[in-house]
């Protein structure tokens, strides 16, 4: 039976895509693992014929022995939704924000019936009518979902489905795929940067380097043995690190004593007591809406409560999720980083110890990228030389191995500077490599807090246990 999608030798603008080829048969599940820049969601964009204005694709793209390549867009979008059909990363951008999920779904779906759709992606009915913004980053995704599924498609592209998600509504997403995928008899073809979702989802996966595919085999077996390099280089950056040993630690150097705080009708902080005490890593894991980013921004000053106490008794400095929209695009990286603290030297002194180059000063933002700009939010937070660092998800939007590489140098420089750390997260295997103690927060509370391999080895809460079992394993 000929392949729902055969790819040959692909190229995309001057080099983005050079030269790929691979097939994806009648109900097979393939995988594109690889970093930023490795041209994965190029190919899936060249698949879909909707490569940004001013790249095109050269080569063979055929689906259902249909070619695409050069087809007039007139006659590529009948082919959209009926044979292939795609689910993008980021659902907020995918959608109308000025426009009901019901109808954006029937406008999809053109006759079928919309209620329908949404039950089969466990979403209720009653939501038709809501906009996007009304909605969790999970159920919009389950509407877009919706939408690729509305055409009966051959195939299915998944570009990063899951990335922007929690760990406990990411397993949900995958396990809806699993079972439509299954159910409807879909060929898969599921791009990421995470290996172990790869290894839930695909049973045969694609390595993409700069451009190419380096290596092409069954997932277990890639997984287990990988011969090429840089598949080497993913799998050891995937595999979990040591947990965080355990230190002394000194008096309580911050504290929050029965605080709330509500914004309108959502009650973000319920009553939550902690300590910090000076020396600990403190990790803070929870899901979207638990509170650990509000419960950050009251350490930091960013925020007060509507009661309780916030007890700061140390200088604190924070690293944000995004640095690309914490760093002033106007300003010099020089003159970012002196804001936190420090002349010119000083400066100079620790873009060094982030592993920046020297001429790093004098550009801008956007000539780095995302991993060398959360190493220039670490140094521009640590020239001052605070006593409290406070991380907000600070490796949550980076590739595998750039993520590895972010988490050594807070662990380095934690331990040069004798800081306290508080880690927030919603990724329990990234926390276990950095905080000696853990705090689960759920719906506004603490609900489990310790040491974090006795939370990791026996966890006492019902929401804890979800979330160590969500983890994708490889």
């Amino acid at each position: 039976m000929n392949p729902v999608l055969e790819v040959r030798d692909l190229r995309v603008g001057d080099g983005l895509v050079g030269g790929v080829s691979f097939t994806v048969g009648r109900g097979e599940r393939v995988g594109i693992i690889g970093e930023s820049g490795s041209g994965k969601s190029l190919t899936a964009l060249s698949v879909m014929g909707l490569l940004p204005r001013g790249l095109h694709a050269n080569g063979s793209v055929k689906l259902l022995d249909q070619e695409t390549v050069g087809l007039p867009d007139r006659r590529m979008r009948p082919l959209r939704g009926k044979v292939a059909a795609m689910v993008f990363q980021e659902p907020m951008t995918a959608l109308d924000p000025l426009m009901s999920v019901g109808k954006q779904v029937a406008e999809a779906a053109g006759r079928r019936d919309v209620a329908d759709l949404f039950t089969r992606v466990a979403l209720d009915p009653a939501r038709m009518g809501a906009y996007p913004h009304e909605l969790s980053g999970g159920q919009r995704q389950r509407v877009l979902i919706a939408m690729a599924l509305a055409g009966e498609p051959d195939l299915l592209i998944c570009d990063e489905p899951t990335t922007a998600l929690d760990v406990t509504v990411q397993g949900q997403i995958l396990e809806l795929l699993d079972d439509l995928v299954d159910r409807l008899g879909i060929s898969l073809l599921f791009i990421t940067h995470d290996l172990g979702v790869i290894n839930r989802m695909c049973r045969r996966v694609l390595v993409m380097s700069e451009g190419r595919i380096v290596e092409d085999g069954e997932t277990r077996q890639v997984l287990r043995s990988p011969a090429h390099p840089y598949t080497r280089r993913l799998v050891a950056a995937s595999r979990p690190g040591p947990p965080a040993e355990v230190r002394d630690v000194g008096e309580p150097v911050l504290s929050l004593d029965k605080v709330t705080r509500r914004y309108g009708d959502t009650l973000a902080l319920d009553g939550v007591s902690l300590t910090v005490h000076r020396g600990e890593r403190l990790g803070v894991v929870g899901g979207s809406g638990s509170g650990k980013t509000t419960l950050l921004r009251q350490f930091a000053g960013l925020d007060t409560p509507d009661s309780g106490t916030v007890t700061v008794g140390a200088g604190v400095q924070v690293v944000f999720q995004d640095p690309q929209s914490s760093l002033n695009p106007r300003l010099r990286i020089g003159r970012s980083v002196a804001e936190g603290g420090g002349d010119q030297e000083r400066v100079a002194e620790v873009l060094a110890e982030v592993g920046l180059p020297e001429d790093a000063a004098e550009r801008f933002p956007h000539q780095f990228s995302g991993g060398q700009r959360q190493r220039i939010s670490i140094a521009r937070a640590v020239a001052g030389r605070p006593e409290v660092l406070l991380a907000d998800e600070p490796v949550s939007a980076l590739d595998v191995s750039v993520r590895a590489q972010v988490l050594d140098l807070l662990d380095h420089l934690v331990e040069e500077y004798g800081l306290t750390l508080v880690f927030i997260t919603h990724d329990l295997s990234v926390l276990r490599q950095v905080c000696s103690t853990v705090a689960v927060m759920y719906q506004g509370r603490i609900v489990e807090h310790g040491p974090t391999e006795q939370v990791w080895a026996d966890p006492q809460h019902e929401y804890t246990r979800s979330l160590l079992a969500a983890i994708p394993r490889m």
